[in-house]
């Protein structure tokens, strides 16, 4: 009988289905009450899981926190959440947040009371941990007052995140929003002009004026800012591009806008 000697690719296989699994993150929270008391203690959380199809008083009592106080969450299969841990998680497992978030219309009181110019960066539906830390540490570094991103759609903000940002994330405030158009009506409320960087426009961004306040708006690689940006934007502007790729990483394109803002302030 001939000897079977298994492949690479099959013994890859024996090891992910094993019964292995990665550590828990240090920064989760399994099961109703431990993420109700987690909340009520003050932890800022990331972000929710909670399982398809859940019900009951323990549940609804939960959940009524979780939106009281803004806490983005996403349902999602059993199976997710079992794949996380090994504990009795009840269908409910959260992620606490490594920085305090703060409230856009408090930074932008606190800046104009300094007698600054604001200068704010929103990320649109960037989802990439590494982009987001990269742009979280150049933003600090150009002295912006605050990085906003909405509530869904957005990169989690854990210890890869800070680990990215160089520990920027614990220099400069993080924003997070539940609506777009109430954190535009806020911005236009507050004197504060938004400029989305997108291909689409004609115009570059060292042709725009941006010495009085701006928010600079950066979108995903992939499908830019989205459409009510495009819309609602004071201006809308593009990176000049002078060989034959047609497009930059966020974080670079993000940081190239930041400096062209600093330096028409600082020339």
């Amino acid at each position: 009988m001939a000897e079977f000697f298994p492949t690479k690719s099959i013994l890859k296989k024996l090891y992910k289905n094993s019964f292995h699994k990665k550590p828990a993150p240090t920064n989760m929270v399994a099961g109703f009450r431990a993420i109700e008391e987690a909340v009520k203690s003050g932890k800022e959380f990331d972000k929710v899981l909670i399982q398809r199809g859940l019900k009951g008083p323990l549940f609804s009592e939960v959940m009524t926190l979780i939106k009281d106080y803004s806490i983005p969450f996403q349902y999602v299969p059993q199976e997710k959440l079992d794949g996380l841990t090994k504990v009795n998680h009840q269908g409910m497992i959260g992620f606490t947040a490594p920085i305090q978030f703060s409230d856009v219309e408090s930074i932008v009181d606190e800046v104009f009371a300094s007698g600054q110019s604001p200068k704010f960066i929103y990320l649109d539906g960037v989802t990439d941990v590494r982009n987001f830390g990269a742009i979280c540490r150049t933003a600090e570094c150009c002295g912006f007052h605050a990085v906003i991103v909405p509530e869904k759609g957005s990169a989690a903000i854990n210890e890869d995140a800070v680990k990215t940002s160089a520990g920027a994330l614990f220099h400069i405030p993080v924003c997070r929003v539940r609506s777009t158009r109430a954190f535009i009506e806020k911005l236009r409320n507050s004197g504060v002009k938004m400029m989305g960087c997108t291909e689409k426009s004609d115009k570059r961004i060292q042709d725009v004026d941006l010495s009085s306040p701006f928010c600079i708006i950066m979108g995903a690689e992939d499908t830019g800012i989205s459409e009510e940006f495009m819309r609602h934007a004071d201006e809308l502007a593009k990176i000049e591009m002078l060989g034959k790729t047609s497009s930059l990483n966020v974080s670079v394109a993000a940081g190239m806008v930041m400096y062209e803002l600093n330096r028409q302030r600082n020339p």
